[in-house]
């Protein structure tokens, strides 16, 4: 028997809705958190795919995610946007409040989003090429929980704190990046877990601060930042942006309101929108003709752009309308639907 199963794209949306739903999460939740698990699915991000649905479920089995909650979408300004998800995932509130996002940065050049009161499991990358898809240049970026050492440090103080753009390409996919200001995210050092497969160096310590390739004793220790002190000064800044300037969480904090429950971490999220029209003084073609010989120069040299390996799963799972994952997760989410 193969150690995968083969699952249509439709499949991958109904398991996902049905485990949600089944779960106590409601349409309108199941809806906006399966959107994205698909999409992550889609593009082969397995760490952020249909393994996550198991946070999802864990945090509204802790009794403190509402499944139910209906997002409040405030007009806080000429160029703000506040979405508190009243302690939902952070979806739904994400979806309701992009198109006031959108049309303020088209309207005033620049414009931010701050989403707060929420519980956050998924990548950053959907969310910010929704703001591609519409025209503009957009980050966003979040703290999580305390499973991260400072440069130097030996204990977990910040979070995996991911940071993602997009960039908006004339006739072709954006140029978009995301990824955790740690070695690894938490969701790949799980994957390695549960596999029984050894991290790579530099990745993690143990309780005790040693450096460790050993997952569990990782998953008991802490995460490293990428680039020594360069990333543990950006995973600051991303605490700080996402925390303190939109009066919510950091990812200590966040931790510490966990209480131990294996829930997804809760805290805030920013995302920033541009409007490179407004921007270049409505120079947009001429600045994307120049943008793109950027991009060409790089892939002239035999490098790739960030997501094209992404991009190009996305297109060929689309093409035959079906992909692949390991047998075990998919047991394992017919187990949670029936719990």
């Amino acid at each position: 028997m193969s150690d995968n199963i083969t699952l249509s794209l439709s499949q991958v949306r109904e398991l996902s809705e049905s485990v949600l739903i089944s779960n106590g999460f409601n349409a309108e939740h199941a809806s906006a958190i399966s959107d994205i698990i698909y999409t992550n699915q889609l593009g082969d991000c397995h760490s952020h795919g249909l393994y996550r649905l198991f946070m999802c479920v864990e945090s509204i089995r802790s009794g403190r995610a509402s499944g139910t909650a209906t997002p409040t979408i405030s007009d806080a300004g000429p160029a703000v946007v506040r979405a508190d998800a009243n302690d939902g995932i952070s979806l739904l509130a994400m979806k309701a409040a992009m198109p006031l996002l959108i049309e303020k940065a088209k309207k005033n050049g620049v414009a931010a989003l701050a989403i707060n009161r929420c519980f956050h499991f998924s990548a950053l990358w959907p969310e910010v090429e929704m703001l591609s898809a519409a025209g503009l240049a957009g980050m966003a970026m979040l703290p999580s929980h305390a499973w991260v050492a400072p440069a130097g440090g030996k204990r977990g103080l910040l979070g995996t704190n991911p940071f993602a753009f997009s960039w908006p390409r004339h006739g072709k996919a954006p140029f978009t990046f995301d990824f955790a200001t740690s070695q690894f995210a938490r969701g790949e050092i799980e994957l390695y877990r549960r596999a029984g497969k050894p991290l790579p160096e530099g990745v993690a310590i143990d309780s005790e601060g040693n450096p460790t390739t050993d997952a569990e004793a990782a998953m008991n220790g802490a995460m490293l930042t990428f680039g020594g002190h360069k990333g543990s000064a950006l995973s600051l800044m991303i605490e700080l942006m996402a925390g303190p300037l939109i009066d919510d969480l950091t990812s200590k904090e966040s931790m510490a309101a966990a209480g131990g429950k294996p829930e997804a971490p809760y805290h805030g999220e920013i995302i920033l929108a541009f409007d490179p029209n407004m921007l270049s003084g409505g120079r947009v073609a001429e600045n994307n003709d120049r943008a793109e010989r950027l991009f060409a120069d790089v892939i002239e040299q035999g490098a790739r752009l960030p997501s094209q390996r992404r991009q190009a799963a996305q297109v060929f799972n689309l093409e035959r309308n079906e992909l692949e994952i390991p047998r075990a997760l998919y047991e394992d989410l017919l187990k949670l639907k029936k719990g």
